[in-house]
């Protein structure tokens, strides 16, 4: 077979100039955030027109407000988006591959290749290689198993203190609870640079008390959640009426007078997903009533779960005393807390929760500290989820071999496609060597052999000393979701961007 298969140039000329120039924008991209990855990866500092600084090496952050016009650049940020809304960490990684993808997937075309070819061969590298990933998988099936501390200390960038509090807050939730569908560890991390680092047992309403009036504290709270607004039934007064007027007074005093079923049943705290009427609010606040309006709904189904108390709508408040009664949640302490300028709960009579409090000296380094938190907590609950497996880019050099196998057993030009799987999963540690200050090619060339000789999968290179080692005896391990699906994503969105045969400019919408 010939190694370039030559297309008619008029064909070739447009389709190889939107290819390339769409594969220098998604390697710039790829650049900005691949110095950051590995134990000696460096930060980036974001600076804007108002010379405000940011300083950080999480590769989400660094793409979502790097300026970006390139629309195949954009492909690539909306990966690491989706990175991090799905498992919370990795996002460096799967930029890295997707940008690694194209790469090999244009060497590939241009040595002749047809691109639909290339396209298929990615698809089913990619596939053989997430199966490969599932069987090195390491499972964790309990919650003092070590490797969870591991792991949180390599997510949380080696700080000691991140990586206990996340395991804290783990055990508090339980293992029941982090395997939960639609629950998020990193989702209970709460960052204020005027509080003390620490592990709250509890959850906290981000929102105050909505009157300085109303008390600082109550305890043993009977609890109201309502997914609703706090006010009277609303209703069409457009024919201003006698009768609509009547209608309007007898629907506030039927308001009133839930009001005071709430008062005499002795609520403490009331939580709203909407509005609360002014007369309610001072009638409320007189009564010692503590109030938070404007809730989001998330928060109110933590709120429900944690006290015990089922969520009603306005209407639901029309109810007997004894039939709301049955509603309420119940919890040990309600406390506005002033340093975070929201609402503590804790002793919830419902399901348990715990709040990571993260603080530190300025603004900048919090929210720094609370991206590290989040993604050592999402990395935790990922690996209960789904194992671990070795990291420093020592797994994917060892399915890269197990691809490159693979690939002598496809026919036809689709190999080539696979080709580029193989190649790009070699990328990862070839970075993370190169960041630590040595030679990428000579390191993976040593790995590649000891790993064939000893069929090991968790040889890597130690980035201090520069000397392969086995990264599980080093206790550098990463989840299996976060790996899994980095790669998942990279061969999605690196086969789309393949696939754009021309870039045309679209009209702009008329204006009316």
């Amino acid at each position: 077979m010939p190694d370039k298969v030559h297309l008619h140039q008029d064909e070739e000329k447009p389709f190889l100039s939107a290819l390339q120039a769409n594969a220098q924008a998604v390697k710039s991209v790829s650049q900005a955030v691949a110095p950051t990855l590995g134990p000696k990866g460096l930060d980036t500092m974001l600076v804007n027109s108002k010379n405000e600084v940011v300083v950080t090496n999480d590769g989400v952050t660094i793409l979502d407000r790097m300026a970006i016009n390139h629309p195949a650049a954009k492909m690539i940020v909306n990966v690491a988006k989706a990175q991090q809304a799905e498992v919370g960490d990795g996002t460096t990684t799967a930029t890295l591959l997707a940008s690694a993808l194209v790469d090999e997937g244009l060497k590939q075309v241009l040595r002749g290749v047809p691109v639909t070819k290339v396209i298929t061969g990615i698809q089913r590298g990619t596939r053989f290689a997430l199966i490969k990933m599932q069987e090195r998988a390491r499972m964790i099936y309990e919650m003092d198993d070590e490797w969870l501390q591991r792991i949180a200390f390599t997510a949380s960038r080696e700080n000691e203190d991140i990586t206990l509090a996340v395991m804290e807050a783990a055990h508090l939730m339980g293992r029941e609870k982090l395997l939960e569908k639609g629950f998020k560890l990193s989702s209970c991390v709460v960052a204020h640079p005027r509080i003390e680092s620490k592990v709250f047992a509890g959850i906290v309403v981000s929102k105050p008390r909505m009157n300085s009036q109303m008390p600082r504290t109550r305890q043993n709270a009977r609890v109201l959640v309502l997914a609703d607004a706090l006010e009277p039934e609303a209703f069409s007064d457009d024919v201003r009426t006698d009768e609509a007027f009547s209608r309007k007074e007898r629907l506030r005093e039927e308001f009133y007078v839930m009001l005071e079923h709430l008062i005499h049943l002795n609520v403490g705290l009331i939580v709203t997903e909407g509005a609360v009427d002014p007369h309610a609010e001072e009638v409320l606040a007189d009564a010692g009533v503590i109030v938070a309006a404007e809730v989001a709904k998330e928060e109110l189904n933590k709120v429900s779960e944690y006290t015990g108390a089922r969520q009603i709508k306005r209407s639901g408040l029309k109810k007997s005393p004894e039939e709301i009664e049955a509603l309420l949640g119940l919890c040990a302490e309600v406390v506005d807390d002033e340093a975070l300028s929201r609402i503590r709960i804790s002793g919830g009579q419902g399901i348990p929760f715990a709040t990571i409090l993260v603080g530190a000296a300025t603004d900048e380094v919090v929210e720094e500290r609370e991206r590290i938190c989040k993604d050592a907590a999402s990395a935790v609950q990922a690996a209960i989820h789904g194992g671990f497996v070795p990291g420093g880019g020592a797994v994917e050099l060892a399915i890269a071999r197990d691809v490159e196998n693979f690939r002598n057993t496809v026919q036809g030009m689709e190999r080539f496609g696979v080709s580029a799987v193989s190649e790009a999963l070699q990328r990862p540690m070839s970075q993370v060597v190169a960041n630590a200050g040595f030679n990428p090619l000579e390191k993976i060339e040593a790995v590649k052999a000891l790993q064939l000789k000893r069929q090991s999968d968790s040889l890597g290179i130690d980035c201090d000393r520069g000397i392969v080692a086995d990264m599980i005896e080093m206790g550098v391990v990463d989840p299996l979701p976060v790996k899994a699906h980095a790669l998942k994503t990279a061969g999605e969105v690196a086969v789309a961007i393949l696939r754009i045969h021309t870039i045309v400019q679209m009209k702009e919408d008329p204006v009316f």
